[in-house]
């Protein structure tokens, strides 16, 4: 009994922290590491990702919908481009920061937990699963994005004077591109290395 209580509260400890950090990180600079290109690479997903590999589905969907409602609060005025699909369709950019980023903590989770049955040391879950999230996150985001968007005028105009082209594949990728890959090595790298501290720091305090 003394067990699960002590699991329960550490699991709340943790949620509590992952919340916090996920709101740091979207509402300061951090959560932002600039390139010499002038793009730049987003790691507010990463501690959705580590805190699904951490707490489970539940913990990983929670974790996405502050994740989702933080990429929406964007929208008023923080940022350009939501600030214009929010005048565009409310609803449809709701929807677009909302369901990616609970469907990506879910699923995160639910890769791990499969992955790790066959894993005894639990690094490769650990990276896998690290980029898969990453990977989740900006397929689920840019394919909701071209469901709703990508038909309105504003779109339209960007796919043809930045990247002159008119196929929805082509704008997703040359939207995405490089941050994505980037997006993907760094979660990987981060991902896999707290989220195995994480589970040692775990494992140590369930023995006393």
């Amino acid at each position: 009994m003394k067990t699960i209580s002590k699991t329960r509260t550490l699991q709340m400890v943790q949620l509590a922290l992952f919340t916090a950090i996920i709101l740091l990180l979207a509402f300061t600079p951090i959560g932002y590491i600039k390139l010499p290109t002038g793009l730049s690479i987003t790691i507010i997903g990463i501690p959705v990702i580590i805190g699904a590999i951490t707490l489970g589905p539940v913990g990983g969907a929670i974790l996405g919908t502050v994740f989702g409602l933080s990429s929406f609060a964007q929208c008023f005025g923080f940022d350009p481009f939501g600030a214009m699909l929010l005048g565009i369709n409310p609803i449809g950019i709701f929807i677009t920061c909302m369901v990616p980023r609970v469907l990506m903590g879910w699923l995160t989770a639910l890769i791990f937990q499969a992955l790790k049955r066959f894993d005894k040391t639990k690094l490769l879950s650990y990276v896998i699963t690290s980029i898969a999230g990453s990977i989740l996150n900006t397929v689920l985001f840019m394919t909701t994005l071209m469901i709703f968007f990508f038909n309105t005028p504003e779109i339209q105009k960007i796919a043809q004077e930045s990247f002159n082209t008119g196929n929805v594949f082509v704008l997703i990728i040359a939207m995405a591109g490089v941050n994505a890959i980037a997006e993907i090595i760094v979660s990987g790298i981060i991902g896999t290395a707290i989220s195995k501290s994480i589970d040692k720091f775990t494992k140590k305090t369930m023995v006393y």
